[in-house]
């Protein structure tokens, strides 16, 4: 994805070059192409240029989606993913990665310590009986960690829109208190101890257990 994102920067690059521009997102790069093509005071040799990257972009994407394809095939045979992507904010993919590169989870004493391993709890600056939490620590695997904020962002985003509020007050009762992307860190916590406990106990996810927990 990386990759596909930097060259089609470059692709939006050059043309501008030629002062030739279209509307942001992925999905206006053809038309940006397709314009480059037409366009016949563009030299020769930039124009041989431009199809030599529409070449490597169609092929990333294709090697996208065969990863993608391989990926869920796999999630459609593992039943630890399938219990974890019933997680609201967890997905698929996001379920797959977690149920792939989690080591043993019964090697974590609480869904905490598991969530340090993601980097997703607060540095702990306390002195002197004074409890002082900083940032989170961001150790752990980038990626996991990344596509849980990811995943608690958009839940955040639906109930802010009203989507979900009533089935989750403490969220909403979060994000009185806080901005979106901490509230989003901490959703993502909570969000991977949830996982951890369902990789352990090998439940499904129940959102009314979810519910009375908080209230607790």
């Amino acid at each position: 994805m990386r990759q596909l994102t930097q060259l089609a920067n470059a692709i939006r690059g050059h043309a501008a070059e030629f002062g030739i521009t279209v509307a942001k997102g992925r999905s206006h790069i053809p038309e940006l192409l397709a314009r480059v093509k037409s366009d016949a005071t563009i030299p020769a040799l930039a124009r041989g240029v431009f199809a030599g990257l529409e070449a490597d972009l169609a092929h990333i994407e294709a090697r996208l989606a065969e990863a993608d394809g391989a990926l869920r095939a796999w999630y459609k045979e593992s039943p630890a993913a399938k219990r974890l992507a019933k997680v609201p904010g967890i997905g698929p993919v996001i379920a797959s990665l977690l149920a792939m590169k989690t080591p043993d989870p019964h090697a974590f004493r609480s869904g905490r310590d598991f969530a340090a391993w993601l980097g997703l709890t607060p540095k702990d600056h306390s002195t002197a009986g004074k409890t002082r939490l900083g940032r989170i620590t961001r150790a752990g695997d980038e990626t996991l960690r990344s596509l849980l904020v990811v995943g608690a962002t958009a839940v955040i985003w639906q109930t802010r829109r009203g989507a979900s509020a009533r089935d989750d007050p403490w969220l909403a009762g979060l994000l009185r208190r806080k901005p979106p992307k901490l509230a989003a860190v901490a959703l993502a916590n909570k969000m991977a101890r949830i996982a951890w406990k369902l990789l352990t106990s090998g439940e499904d996810y129940n959102p009314a257990h979810a519910c009375l927990a908080k209230a607790a």
